[in-house]
């Protein structure tokens, strides 16, 4: 067999329709979007038979580093049967061969291999138990298995929340949390909705990408980072854009209507001589009286300065081969309590229901689940949809320059905590002139 560049085309249909693995983060777009947007270099290289037909494939991603140097990343690689160990071991030697002649000093894999999936419930899933033959194979090949790593240090999340969407819409809402169906269907009577945007909702989106990234304390990318994914994406899979808006004019008749009911009661009870029952019953109505009224004249005051219509979520997903991917979700600061961003991804759960795909990815969270993780409040969110709670492998190294290799990987994590404190620092000051 032979390691060749494939036509671009003919890779991508083998990613997409592979049955072993298939992940966007492999697929074609993403391989240009790298290219675009990230400096790097792609090589999209299958094995091939000596009847051309292809057996395993990847997408390398090449960082070119001072003198001369490089190293390789096959994000959420490689695509093959990683059960196939005479086929991985080839694989593999090709590769290593390929890098070397670039002068590589390593190539890194992160496979999306399950190594414990969690239902919703709690029970552990003992069948990826046989991915630990995996493990074994791919450390007795050469790679150096990076740790099991319990937060975002990786360059994909270890841990994430996945939803079979082969079960019916009806078993998919029975695992949502109590919390949850209150939430979306109190977002429901409010009259929320949620719209699939086009390329032109992409400053809206970017906008609420700024505002949750400014609250949350993590830099994303520029607007024109998202509108060549949105654009590469598009050219033959999907990157979807869900609006969640709500109308204040609405939501105002709505509140009107229910003061109005509740002045009604009030009317009903005896003017005097009230009962114990009634006296707490009437106290009951004032309180509630009290909050609408409150609610009414913060809608009045938000209409004020933000307009009728406002969008509150903006989520994008990826669609490829039989998955999806939430890759992104901003939200606003103001009306966090008509829970729009429930009402927002119950819809797109929804919509890859219907598009006949078979697993949706919240795309990330994580392992340490100790109170004092500042990003628990994430994973205790998506756990609230009830997908299975998925620990991938981690992240392999084919270390081929040693030497090098420990430079590397010592002083590269200074240098990116220096350009994460000052893009975090833009971010602030770009976040103040948007208000």
């Amino acid at each position: 067999m032979e390691l060749v560049e494939l036509e671009k085309e003919k890779y991508d249909d083998f990613v997409r329709n592979n049955p072993y693995k298939s992940h966007f983060l492999q697929s074609l777009a993403w391989g240009e979007l790298a290219k675009e947007k990230r400096h790097l270099t792609p090589y999209f290289l299958g094995l091939v038979n000596e009847q051309g037909e292809i057996q395993a494939a990847t997408l390398l991603l090449k960082k070119s580093l001072p003198l001369k140097l490089c190293y390789f990343y096959a994000p959420r690689g490689y695509v093959i049967d990683f059960h196939n160990q005479t086929l991985l071991e080839e694989f593999t030697k090709q590769l290593v061969a390929f890098a070397k002649k670039q002068k590589a000093i390593y190539i890194k894999i992160d496979p999306d291999i399950v190594w414990q999936r969690e239902k919703c419930d709690g029970e552990i899933i003992e069948e990826e138990k046989k991915e630990q033959k995996i493990f074994q194979h791919l450390k007795k090949l050469g790679y150096r298995h990076l740790g099991f790593t319990k937060n975002f240090e990786t360059m994909q999340p270890r841990y994430t929340f996945r939803i079979d969407l082969n079960q019916s819409m009806e078993e998919i809402e029975n695992h949502f949390s109590k919390t949850t169906k209150q939430r979306i269907n109190k977002s429901l009577k409010l009259h929320t909705k949620v719209e699939i945007g086009t390329e032109k909702d992409l400053k809206e989106f970017y906008h609420l990408m700024m505002l949750t990234e400014d609250r949350k304390d993590f830099v994303s990318y520029p607007l024109d980072y998202y509108e060549t994914l949105y654009k590469l994406f598009n050219q033959k899979d999907k990157a979807v854009l869900f609006l969640g808006k709500v109308n204040l004019e609405e939501m105002m008749e709505i509140e009107t209507q229910e003061k109005e009911e509740l002045e009604a009661k009030r009317r009903e009870l005896p003017q005097e001589n009230l009962s114990k029952s009634a006296k707490n019953k009437l106290k009951e109505l004032e309180r509630q009286l009290d909050k609408v009224n409150q609610t009414i004249a913060r809608y009045q005051e938000i209409k004020q300065e933000y307009g009728t219509e406002i969008t509150l979520s903006a989520h994008m997903i990826v669609e490829y081969g039989d998955k999806a991917w939430v890759l992104y979700a901003g939200n606003h600061n103001i009306l966090t309590d008509t829970y729009t961003n429930y009402h927002t991804y119950l819809e797109h759960l929804t919509f890859c229901k219907n598009e006949g795909l078979n697993i949706y990815d919240q795309f990330g969270t994580i392992g340490d689940l100790s109170k004092e993780n500042p990003r628990l409040g994430l994973h205790e969110f998506k756990k609230k949809f009830g997908g299975d709670y998925i620990e991938f492998m981690g992240e392999f190294d084919y270390v081929i320059k040693p030497i090098y290799y420990f430079a590397f990987t010592k002083l590269v994590p200074l240098y990116r905590n220096m350009i994460k404190k000052r893009k975090k620092k833009e971010l602030k000051n770009e976040v103040q002139r948007v208000k």
